[in-house]
């Protein structure tokens, strides 16, 4: 089981990310276009930068859903590679069967 304060920490920023997600793709719109004079560019790349660093898309780490464990993520499942392990032999995952050869 991983540190709450981590998965916290971690929901914190999923939601900054959404909060800011149409301002910053609004200044990152203006900031790639190069038919924008050059000083516009440079004022959005400022206040690109005075945005939280937490509202970064980037700074989300996928996390298990069930454990919080950051490492071996199926994106799919949105659950570990352990916990899927478990659930799926426990017969609480759709369509995983233990395999027997």
């Amino acid at each position: 089981m991983a540190k709450v304060s981590a998965v916290e920490k971690n929901n914190r920023r999923r939601k900054l990310a959404d909060q800011y997600a149409a301002k910053r793709a609004a200044l990152k719109a203006i900031v790639m276009d190069r038919s924008n004079p050059i000083e516009e560019r440079f004022k959005a790349t400022l206040k690109l930068a005075e945005l939280p660093r937490n509202s970064a898309k980037v700074r989300v780490r996928n996390r298990c859903e069930v454990s919080g464990r950051p490492r071996a993520y199926y994106r799919k499942l949105k659950m570990s590679r352990i916990a899927l392990r478990e659930l799926g032999s426990l017969g609480r995952v759709p369509g995983i069967v233990k395999s027997s050869w």
